[in-house]
């Protein structure tokens, strides 16, 4: 058995130790919001924070998060108040929404790293996060939306 630290609260996992931490999320504990894309840790889909940095579940085995705090689409902000989902609701980002959770995901560890980041930080950091419906500039416009809100918020405080 393996425990972890899944959206602040300590699960164990019954599960062998050496199944992708996805299909951990998805079937054993039944969080649903981390999709399944590619399987190979290229689309970005199944990305999820462990420790506070995106990784791939698709490809993370639950023993390599033992102990671990994993923070999936549903712990980020439960109440869907984090400023990356305000700014995906506002400007209408998804168009089939399928890639969006591990968009976001993506996105709020970005804004973590870089709280002002200009396009090519963006690029750089979200390129691994594909998107069939190609919504990249909506996707970038609601990264400096969050970002701008983020940084408003820091210095209000």
């Amino acid at each position: 058995m393996t425990t972890l630290l899944l959206n602040g609260k300590t699960v164990s996992i019954k599960g062998p130790d050496d199944s992708p931490l996805l299909w951990t999320i998805r079937d054993e504990i039944g969080l649903k919001g981390t999709k399944y894309g590619c399987g190979i840790g290229m689309c970005g889909a199944c990305t999820v924070h462990v420790n506070g940095r995106p990784a791939r579940s698709c490809i993370t085995t639950v023993r390599s998060v033992a102990g671990a705090a994993v923070t999936t689409i549903e712990g980020l902000d439960p109440a869907g108040q984090h400023s990356v989902q305000k700014a995906w609701i506002e400007l209408q980002v998804p168009q089939c929404g399928y890639c969006q959770s591990g968009q976001i995901m993506q996105a709020a560890a970005l804004l973590a790293d870089y709280p002002d980041p200009t396009d090519q930080d963006i690029n750089a950091v979200m390129a691994g996060n594909l998107c069939r419906c190609m919504a990249y500039i909506r996707i970038r416009n609601a990264i400096k939306l969050a970002a701008t809100r983020m940084r408003k918020d820091t210095s209000q405080k």
